[in-house]
């Protein structure tokens, strides 16, 4: 039980920061994601932010960030940092193919009743009395006389792909839980002007009248977002037009009463992604 503990308040403390001001993302920047040879290495930023991709707010953690190799072992980050408002980190691309690199992380969200008086489970940790952090509670805190117990199962996926010579899809193939990406489009050959099918998936199948919102970097430098909400067909895919090059992030939720953890009644799920779109 100490271990699962353990693992919940790391994802939730993570899920937490784009929840803390609606209006901040968190999101994954790499220095690329097209690279020749395997002797490159690709250079990750993460932040939570208003305006995409200018680290302003909050930096992205880097406890449970991952890497999958083009063969889908895991591989390792590099020469990780975090500063005031971002951290960044980096992966040696030393096998051909696609890699993905990014976070998944599932926790428990919620309240309960004491004697009338409310308690939060999950978040981050909180201030005691005397200045020491103290851990969030979680569903072994709830004693036998709680009321109002109310969970939800939080999961998220946020994840980049960058590949090194010819791109490959090992590492793009849907495990079959949660929210996810299936990719028909390569997220590595995607250009301006030319339409991408994406196809998002629930448990395995497909995620039909989904929203699914898609936004251009570089707000900082123009009046307008120019963000994007599209919905997926009854097959679950989406189809996105790339008006220009560029950076852009894409995120989709969904929620539903499906929940696996005992004492929740309900999931809410989140898939994000960054993309970059290239010149014909």
């Amino acid at each position: 039980m100490k271990t699962l503990t353990t693992r919940l308040l790391a994802a939730a403390a993570l899920l937490s920061i784009p929840a803390t001001v609606s209006a901040h993302r968190l999101w994954l920047l790499p220095s690329g994601t097209i690279f020749s040879g395997t002797d490159s290495w690709v250079t990750v930023d993460t932040a939570a932010s208003n305006d995409l991709f200018y680290a302003d707010h909050q930096p992205g953690r880097l406890e449970g960030m991952k890497v999958w190799q083009p063969d889908g072992t895991p591989g390792q980050i590099q020469n990780g940092a975090t500063g005031r408002y971002r951290s960044v980190f980096d992966v040696q691309l030393n096998k051909p193919g696609t890699w993905k690199i990014g976070t998944e992380t599932t926790a428990l969200m919620g309240s309960f009743k004491v004697d009338g008086v409310e308690k939060r489970i999950g978040g981050r940790p909180g201030m005691g009395p005397n200045g020491q952090r103290v851990a969030p509670l979680t569903v072994a805190d709830i004693p036998a006389n709680a009321t109002d117990v109310q969970l939800t199962e939080v999961s998220g996926r946020n994840e980049i792909f960058v590949t090194a010579g010819e791109p490959t899809r090992t590492v793009l193939t849907p495990t079959g839980k949660g929210l996810e990406l299936d990719a028909v489009t390569h997220p590595d050959e995607l250009v301006a002007g030319e339409p991408a099918k994406f196809r998002f998936l629930v448990d395995g199948k497909p995620a039909a009248g989904l929203k699914v919102t898609v936004v251009p970097g570089g707000k900082r430098y123009r009046n307008a977002e120019g963000a994007r909400e599209l919905t997926t067909g009854a097959d679950g895919v989406l189809s996105v037009d790339w008006p220009t090059a560029g950076m852009y992030w894409l995120n989709a939720t969904y929620q539903d009463a499906k929940s696996t953890t005992p004492r929740a009644t309900g999931r809410r799920m989140s898939y994000t992604t960054t993309l970059e779109v290239m010149t014909p």
